[in-house]
């Protein structure tokens, strides 16, 4: 029995519940792009897929539109996979396990893909009706937004006709998005050695906090479990000597760290010591965060074993330390939009392998002069621990455009429909608006989604209502002639 065949819009829900059944975290997109390639087939619609994997559809204008200026509908197939720590599912294998509580659609123990299923199920709605008035379309569909937005970095788009696009990869209904943050990922890379410690071993954890979208969460200050981890190991480090065997937190770049945990040794003397300084950091780190991240924990509990391969004592020190240093979180505010975060970075993953430690950030900026300086302040702090730094899935901002018709004719039908003024904002999260637009001369763009929260998370939720008002939405931006 399908989870969604009582929900409206029905086609909208359908094709998101059989995106939802192929995995298709960052990265592992084949499947689900092939879907698209086959769906178009099976309609008789011009497709290109191209070596990255990229999907363009195309439809002819329906009877009595043909004389209407084309449209581009636009989002990304990959989703942040995530997942609950306990959680027996493979997301690289198996589909999404959806759940309907009241309003609300989500998945079990796994964050819901609908950033950004939904567009790929509007879409894929609209190209599979008859009787919905439009003009030509041009679908895209792009792969690895999530991770450097690298699939739209190398589509070709020289074949499309559209000068205006819709992007249907926001997340607030009653918003429409005309400008956003350019970006970049930023990996560090310490190489360390390893050497036989023995001692009495500790797995330390940080856990219990919101997390969320590095982008869209990152002014609410929540706590970076990584971040946190780096201020406990340097505490330890003050009370008494460790060493590190293993170190990991994070799951994506762009998604603020909820969780991480170390494994450390000490000798057997220091056990008490140790656990003392925890319990007293949770303290403090709860009085911190009691409003902003209540459900903080950190947590000591003793491991099997004596003896393992640890980093020697000048390695965990660098590592520490680098930890410590490291900028996170909101480094400057927009002065000409209230409320709008200018410049910010997240250190989204930490993993200690056998032979170095890599750190990964997810790096925004609406000025591109600020995104460098904080890039190269990354570098000088990488090459003062001995740390090399490499730079991935650098994407420009998409600049808002005093004077655009599209969006205008986007506000009056808004109005029309919702009897009411939408908001018109930028946002600091990235969308692929910008590479598009330095793709495309003269594209006037909007980004418009339905309501969603906690995305990026294992508590993703999407909104049912809003879902089908927005669907609606779009088919009267479609059916609007000039």
């Amino acid at each position: 029995m399908s989870v969604t065949e009582n929900l409206r819009p029905e086609k909208v829900f359908h094709y998101f519940e059989e995106i939802c059944k192929i995995p298709h975290g960052s990265g592992n997109v084949d499947q689900l792009s092939d879907y698209l390639v086959d769906f178009a087939k099976k309609r008789g619609l011009a497709c290109i897929q191209d070596a990255w994997k990229n999907v363009i559809m195309i439809k002819e204008a329906a009877p009595g539109y043909e004389e209407e200026e084309p449209m581009i509908l636009q989002g990304h197939m990959d989703m942040v996979a995530v997942k609950k720590p306990e959680a027996a599912i493979d997301m690289a294998k198996e589909g999404l396990r959806l759940l309907v509580e009241g309003d609300e659609l989500y998945a079990e123990d796994t964050s819901l893909g609908g950033d950004d299923g939904i567009a790929v199920a509007y879409a894929l709605a609209i190209l599979d009706s008859d009787d919905i008035a439009h003009p030509r379309l041009e679908v895209i569909i792009t792969v690895d937004e999530e991770v450097g937005m690298d699939g739209a970095r190398q589509l070709d788009v020289s074949m499309l006709k559209g000068r205006r696009m819709v992007n249907l990869d926001s997340e607030e209904e009653g918003i429409i998005l005309a400008g956003c943050a350019g970006g970049a990922r930023v990996d560090w890379s310490l190489p360390v050695a390893r050497t036989e410690k023995e001692g009495k071993r500790y797995d330390l954890k940080i856990k219990g906090l919101l997390g969320g979208h590095s982008g869209a969460e990152i002014d609410k200050e929540r706590g970076n479990a990584n971040i946190l981890m780096g201020r406990l190991l340097y505490r330890l480090g003050k009370e008494m000597g460790f060493y590190l065997e293993g170190l990991e937190g994070g799951l994506a770049d762009n998604a603020i760290p909820r969780e991480a945990h170390a494994v450390v040794l000490v000798q057997e003397e220091d056990g008490n010591l140790l656990e003392k300084t925890v319990t007293k950091l949770e303290e403090e780190l709860k009085g911190e965060l009691q409003t902003k991240d209540p459900g903080i924990a950190v947590e000591a509990m003793g491991m099997e074993g004596k003896r393992s391969a640890c980093l020697s004592g000048e390695d965990t020190d660098r590592l520490v330390r680098l930890l410590l240093a490291a900028p996170d979180g909101v480094q400057a505010m927009s002065a000409d939009i209230k409320g709008l975060v200018e410049t910010s970075l997240n250190m989204g993953i930490v993993e200690l392998k056998e032979e170095k430690a890599m750190i990964q950030f997810s790096v925004r900026s609406s000025l591109e002069s600020a995104k460098k300086a904080l890039i190269e302040k990354l570098e000088s702090i990488a090459s003062m621990a001995g740390a090399s730094q490499e730079i991935r899935g650098d994407y420009p901002g998409w600049a808002y455009r005093k004077d655009s018709p599209f969006r205008d004719m986007a506000v009056k039908v808004f109005c029309r429909m919702y009897g009411s003024e939408p908001q018109i904002q930028a946002i600091h999260a990235g969308l692929e608006c910008g590479l598009l637009s330095a793709k495309i001369p003269g594209l006037e763009c909007i980004s418009i989604g339905p309501d969603m929260k906690d995305i990026h998370t294992t508590e993703e939720r999407l909104s049912i209502s809003s879902t089908e008002r927005v669907w609606n939405y779009v088919l009267e931006l479609l059916k609007h002639k000039k």
